[in-house]
């Protein structure tokens, strides 16, 4: 599935356009880029700093917590808002004569229907159910750390795991993308709104201040910041319309093993340890925000 998506990168030097050439990936320049055993392309400039990134155990705890089924009612919820955010199966792809937009990554010529970006990914968990609801659209799993892609590149035949910084111009072609999620992951809003088409939907999940209280509580856990909804207001409003936003929450019985894992596999997992997750299970609330913006249409 890289080499269908390669029309959609662009390179993080000079933004120019990607081609495959055995186990690496270049540009006209000749700036180049290795293509992981395991599937993924890292597009990591040589100054990147990875000290943010999930560790390889951070990575095998959500693996494990999220393969356990207790996030299934969240991945269902984010693929029905997508579906509903799209409008159902693709639409007609973009024209061949695409002028330039911000940042200079010209749209490439012959595209097919926009993709559905996923802005740190981690695993390609939440993107695989969407290209599942939403079929024919390639998925585009960007994340900072190499653990998580290894599994991305795996999770779908129609993902594409890339290695990128976030916080950085994405290495991604201007208005290629129908949707773009952020699923507990960081959103810049400049970037987002360049590489969504018109009128392209962003639909972002945030946790409530209940989420996980339970372990929070007993564990003194990191607390979600209360203000959390204005500073989303404040990296998106000046790019988005807010379209609309709903709170989903739903009861988890955890066993020890679960309360390790889901304490393992967040920010909190540099502040704790697994032997200090205890040995009892609990029930907990899962309460997260799931809120819809929309691109302006140009």
């Amino acid at each position: 599935m890289l080499d269908d998506a390669l029309d959609l990168l662009a390179c993080p030097h000079c933004a120019g356009a990607l081609s495959r050439s055995g186990g690496s990936v270049t540009c006209a320049n000749r700036h180049a880029f290795d293509v992981a055993r395991s599937g993924y392309l890292s597009l990591l400039p040589g100054d990147a700093k990875l000290g943010s990134a999930d560790t390889a155990e951070m990575v095998a705890a959500r693996e494990a917590f999220l393969g356990a089924g207790h996030f299934d009612p969240l991945a269902a919820a984010v693929a029905e808002e997508a579906v509903r955010a799209v409008g159902g199966p693709p639409k007609q792809a973009l024209g061949d004569q695409a002028a330039p937009g911000l940042g200079g990554r010209a749209q490439r010529p012959g595209l097919p229907p926009g993709c559905i970006l996923d802005l740190g990914a981690g695993t390609g968990w939440y993107l695989a159910r969407v290209l599942d609801r939403l079929p024919g659209r390639i998925g585009l799993a960007l994340d900072l750390s190499k653990h998580a892609l290894r599994r991305a590149a795996r999770a779908h035949p129609l993902i594409a795991a890339v290695a990128c910084d976030a916080w950085r111009p994405l290495p991604v072609c201007d208005s290629v993308a129908d949707l773009v999620l952020s699923v507990f992951a960081p959103r810049n809003g400049p970037e987002i709104a360049r590489v969504l088409r018109p009128g392209g939907a962003l639909v972002v999940t945030t946790p409530t201040e209940r989420h996980l209280v339970e372990l929070v509580e007993r564990l003194g856990l990191l607390t979600v910041d209360e203000r959390k909804h204005e500073r989303l207001a404040t990296a998106l409003d000046a790019h988005f319309v807010l379209e609309r936003r709903k709170e989903h929450e739903w009861p988890l019985e955890l066993t020890p093993g679960d309360v390790a894992n889901a304490v393992a596999m967040g920010p909190s997992a540099r502040h704790a340890t697994r032997a200090e997750t205890g040995t009892a299970g609990t029930a907990v609330t899962a309460s997260v925000t799931i809120s819809t913006y929309r691109a302006g249409s140009g």
